[in-house]
């Protein structure tokens, strides 16, 4: 009765953090992905791009590019507007404007798995194989398994005017490029100088000295262990040397044609199937 109470006095008071309930604005810009494909990074990058004026750090993140999972509905409400938010859920309709970035699943695995061990939420000597199978289940995060994240969104919103596919590993090769393809997006006129000044602000060395200095003030870092970093090694292809065969084939052969259509190489050469799975897409997103 009393924790009924409690949340019944939050949300009259616009406490209660709303996540996925939160409320959406015709200017709103959303910056989303699965978790660990790159949206850190990404919010980094548009928070440097539309604030020059303001170096984006951990202890500011949450109010320059905020998340509703981690700020309360009374903050967010006092945000100015347009509000460019991160978000990790699966399809949304209401959401206006959407910046979504994807990453290799093998990569995102690999990186989930080690999260969760800073988390705590694993121990080191729990083995990776079983993770990713709990991952490929679509068991090891809330907002679905990579596969129905990605293809919810890209099946409804792929190709529309105010859907933006962003690949994670197009900003690791060319980061101005892709940064000004968001600014773009955005209506941003924004000049050489000001996109490079934001890729410089946002680099995986700059972010590193962040967290080392500012992990206890951001709410992803404070309570997590600090013997593991949360910004690695920020690169691709990282899952050719660290997971095992079996976890390998196991996630090519659940999102091959997925994996494809977004341009990753993988084992199988499913032509025949890739075609139908593109289509499907392409017809559904436009």
């Amino acid at each position: 009765m009393l924790h009924q109470i409690v949340g019944g006095l939050k949300n009259a008071l616009g406490l209660n953090r709303p996540g996925r309930n939160m409320a959406v604005f015709p200017d709103d810009v959303f910056v989303v992905s699965y978790p660990k494909s790159g949206n850190t990074w990404t919010r980094f990058l548009i928070a440097n791009l539309v604030h020059p004026n303001e170096r984006a750090n951990f202890a500011n993140i949450n109010r320059l590019v905020p998340d509703p999972e981690a700020l309360s509905r009374r903050e967010l409400d006092r945000l100015p507007h347009p509000r460019y938010i991160k978000s990790h859920q699966y399809f949304d309709p209401r959401y206006p404007k959407v910046i979504y970035v994807v990453r290799d699943p093998r990569d995102v695995a690999l990186s989930h798995y080690h999260f969760q061990r800073k988390r705590k939420v694993l121990a080191d000597s729990d083995r990776i194989e079983p993770f990713v199978s709990r991952f490929v289940a679509g068991g090891t995060s809330s907002y679905g398994s990579w596969g129905e994240n990605v293809a919810g969104w890209l099946a409804t919103r792929n190709g529309s005017a105010g859907f933006l596919l962003v690949r994670y590993e197009d900003m690791l090769a060319k980061p101005n490029d892709e940064l000004a393809r968001v600014a773009s997006f955005l209506s941003i006129a924004a000049h050489a100088a000001q996109i490079y000044q934001a890729v410089q602000r946002s680099s995986a060395d700059e972010m590193r000295s962040m967290e080392r200095n500012q992990a206890h003030l951001w709410s992803t870092t404070k309570d997590t262990r600090q013997d593991i970093p949360f910004v690695r090694e920020a690169k691709a292809g990282g899952w050719k040397s660290e997971l095992p065969q079996i976890s390998i084939d196991e996630i090519e052969s659940k999102w091959g044609g997925l994996m494809r259509y977004l341009g990753y190489e993988t084992k199988g050469s499913e032509s025949g199937h890739d075609a139908v799975f593109e289509s499907v897409l392409t017809g559904l997103g436009r």
